[in-house]
């Protein structure tokens, strides 16, 4: 069975989605900066609220990092085919202290079928290291599909 066809994305979707990004993503200072069905970027200004004790990127960030990028990359794709997208799995390994700068994330899909995603995110500093990589599974519901005796609805929307 062929993949399905997914619609073109909107010529503004960047800005619609770091319109959005709301919370914890705002405080950390995150931002798309492209984005496509196929692979989506992001970075991030490295500040010292984003620091552990020892003055390097806690590891959280990055884990926040590759949820947010692969959580809305699943998401794109299950908007598209009228599914909700839920995270099962977010395993992030942190390969290079980080200290300043800015983080850049790319995120590409590893599997995309009709009831999981995986999807890779490695995080670069400014030397073009990979600091984290990590890889999200998540679960592709049917609309109606109910988690905790609910229906999935975006806040807001």
């Amino acid at each position: 069975m062929p993949a399905p066809q997914l619609p073109p994305l909107p010529d503004d979707i960047v800005a619609r989605l770091n319109g959005n990004l709301g919370g914890f993503n705002e405080l950390m200072g995150f931002r798309f900066t492209a984005i496509s069905y196929e692979r989506l970027e992001g970075q991030l200004p490295v500040a010292p609220k984003l620091h552990q004790p020892y003055g390097l990127v806690h590891g959280g960030v990055y884990a926040a990092v590759v949820e947010t990028m692969a959580s809305t990359a699943a998401a794109l794709h299950g908007m598209a085919q009228n599914r909700r997208i839920v995270g099962l799995e977010n395993a992030t390994s942190f390969l290079r202290g980080t200290r300043d700068g800015t983080l850049k994330a790319v995120c590409t899909p590893l599997a995309t079928g009709r009831r999981t995603h995986v999807w890779q995110v490695d995080i670069t500093n400014d030397e073009g290291k990979v600091a984290a990589s990590g890889k999200v599974r998540l679960l592709a519901l049917e609309a109606e599909e109910n988690v905790g005796g609910r229906k999935l609805e975006a806040k807001g929307g």
